[in-house]
């Protein structure tokens, strides 16, 4: 894969939840890397390592990524990270601040399961600690590229799955999901956003953007939407307030469910595009080798 040398947009999928060529991988997890405005950019490291052998068949150099954000504190977008860093020795990392909760669903009152927060050990973490750039509000990469820190939620948004943490002071307490955050990328054809699985809403991380960047559109949303567990209306309404933001290419991916994607697809055809490990896209998110 050669540079864009800053000019247009460029981005591929090193981790998705399918892969569609030979010699590409798949685990339950997004890894994205991205080329805008002379950055390079990786959002998101996968549920493991597997992602940096996708990058080498891609031809993807990860020792020359600028930055990288984590979109949010859950294992399946950070597990890779540990292994990026021996890579890349100065990229920073762009991670809410309160993205190192545990992670647990609630079971008859009881924390239960395994921990879906990030599993770095104690010795990646500290190893990690002096990359890490804390956010909470937006922060500004360049001009045009943004990490949006706290997405802002709409009223009335009800989370299709709820996680749980044990707080300070033992206390068994609802992850607000306030360490969700997107990157946002503005472009001559207006803003390309990527959220890691919109534990928020994916209007709520739209809306933020546009807050962020009024008066432009939206070009391109590639995101896990985490419908698969929402009600045919509730699907619905979220594929309705999307297409009338008449973007170029919505890409639903990860956690977005088969039946949204389905949703998706017959209300606005070629303008949703199922993305796989190994794919790659340029401006307006067409297809490219």
């Amino acid at each position: 894969m050669s540079s864009n040398d800053g000019k247009g947009i460029r981005f591929s999928f090193l981790m998705e939840n399918r892969a569609g060529d030979a010699g590409i991988v798949a685990e339950h997890g997004l890894s994205i890397y991205i080329e805008a405005d002379g950055m390079r950019l990786l959002f998101d490291a996968g549920a493991s390592d597997l992602f940096i052998g996708n990058a080498k068949r891609m031809g993807v150099e990860l020792a020359d990524v600028d930055a990288a954000v984590v979109s949010h504190g859950h294992y399946d977008h950070t597990g890779g990270f540990p292994a990026f860093c021996r890579l890349n020795d100065r990229a920073p990392i762009y991670v809410h601040r309160n993205a190192f909760r545990e992670s647990y669903v609630l079971r008859d009152g009881k924390l239960w399961g395994d921990d879906d927060g990030i599993r770095w050990s104690d010795e990646q973490r500290a190893e990690l600690e002096k990359r890490l750039i804390l956010t909470d509000g937006p922060v500004m990469i360049s001009d045009d590229i943004c990490v949006t820190g706290t997405i802002e939620q709409e009223a009335g948004f009800v989370p299709a799955e709820r996680f749980y943490y044990r707080d300070d002071d033992g206390r068994i307490t609802e992850d607000d999901m306030s360490h969700e955050q997107c990157l946002v990328i503005r472009q001559p054809e207006g803003l390309y956003v990527f959220s890691g699985c919109s534990h928020t809403g994916v209007i709520s991380a739209i809306n933020t953007a546009l807050r962020i960047f009024p008066q432009e559109r939206i070009a391109v949303l590639v995101a896990g939407m985490h419908l698969y567990k929402a009600s045919e209306e509730e699907r619905l309404q979220v594929v309705g307030e999307i297409a009338e933001h008449a973007p170029d290419r919505v890409m639903p991916v990860h956690c977005t469910g088969i039946d949204a994607i389905c949703d998706l697809r017959s209300r606005l055809g070629e303008g949703c595009v199922v993305a796989s490990a190994g794919d790659s896209f340029g401006v307006c998110g067409e297809r490219y080798e």
